[in-house]
């Protein structure tokens, strides 16, 4: 399938389409389980399953128009890829779109990042994910997959939720007040809104699949227990969409795994209601 959702043609056209989404099949920094350049494709295919219409929001947000774009970026180096990314999500930011992107590893949110904070001042960024990606550098890399949320702070303020996994080096560059560890809200109720009480008046959401629990989305490269799980997850996104400006997000870190496409299904769910939240 070359394009999210199976929608009738007049949906599909980039001129009257609300939404644009970004197919970025990144997956050269991955340290661990490789596939995340495979995840995009994945995400395309299982959106063919879905109904348009969403029972749980009484939205049908496919009727504004989803124009999938399969731009051929740079991805002989990280620098080209993040560059490349931040062209053509400016791009569409130009033409007011409203801009999601799909991965691909994470560090292809760099370069998104970087185009929405120049356009959405007091901008910050929504992280939700397993590990900070706060290195500063790794394997040689600023722009390392686990160097994401480092070059975020360069330009936003950046908020954590779900992370579980945290290295010596990172310790620094953590801001304890804008950290939600996954140990310390599970079980817990008001945590969503003291999320939200952290974020300015506009959102980008960053969204690593690894976030969540691998017992409803095993297929990425760098699971971890303890995650968040489905519900909890929506119910955190309904509040921030409510009460913040979401001027983008991406879904990222997908690695199909052959012959099991739960993960594939979710990731493309997740990334329909996300935009049905969008306004």
């Amino acid at each position: 399938m070359d394009h999210f959702l199976d929608m009738d043609d007049e949906f599909l056209q980039l001129e009257s389409a609300a939404y644009v989404l970004l197919s970025v099949p990144y997956d050269g920094t991955s340290t661990f389980v490789k596939g995340a350049d495979k995840g995009p494709q994945a995400i395309l295919d299982a959106s063919d399953s879905l109904e348009l219409y969403d029972i749980q929001y009484d939205i049908d947000a496919s009727k504004a128009g989803v124009y999938t774009d399969h731009h051929e970026y740079d991805l002989s180096t990280p620098e080209a890829m993040v560059k490349s990314v931040y062209g053509r999500v400016s791009h569409f930011l130009d033409m007011g779109k409203r801009v999601a992107m799909v991965g691909g590893e994470h560090s292809v949110s760099v370069g998104a990042i970087r185009a929405m904070s120049e356009r959405f001042p007091d901008l910050t960024v929504l992280q939700i994910d397993a590990h900070a990606d706060l290195r500063d550098e790794y394997h040689g890399s600023p722009y390392n997959h686990a160097c994401v949320m480092r070059r975020a702070q360069e330009c936003a303020r950046v908020v954590q939720v779900g992370i579980r996994s945290v290295c010596e080096e990172e310790q620094c560059n953590i801001v304890p007040e804008n950290i939600f560890y996954a140990h310390n809200i599970v079980g817990r109720t008001g945590w969503e809104d003291e999320v939200v009480e952290r974020l300015t008046g506009n959102v980008y959401i960053s969204f690593d699949l690894d976030g969540l629990d691998p017992s409803i989305l095993p297929a990425t490269g760098t699971p971890l227990p303890g995650g968040l799980q489905w519900y909890p997850t929506l119910n955190l996104l309904e509040k921030v969409f409510r009460a913040r400006r979401v001027v983008g997000f991406d879904v990222v870190e997908l690695c199909p795994q052959e012959g099991n496409v739960v993960s594939d299904v979710l990731a493309a769910s997740l990334v329909y209601k996300m935009m049905g939240m969008m306004k």
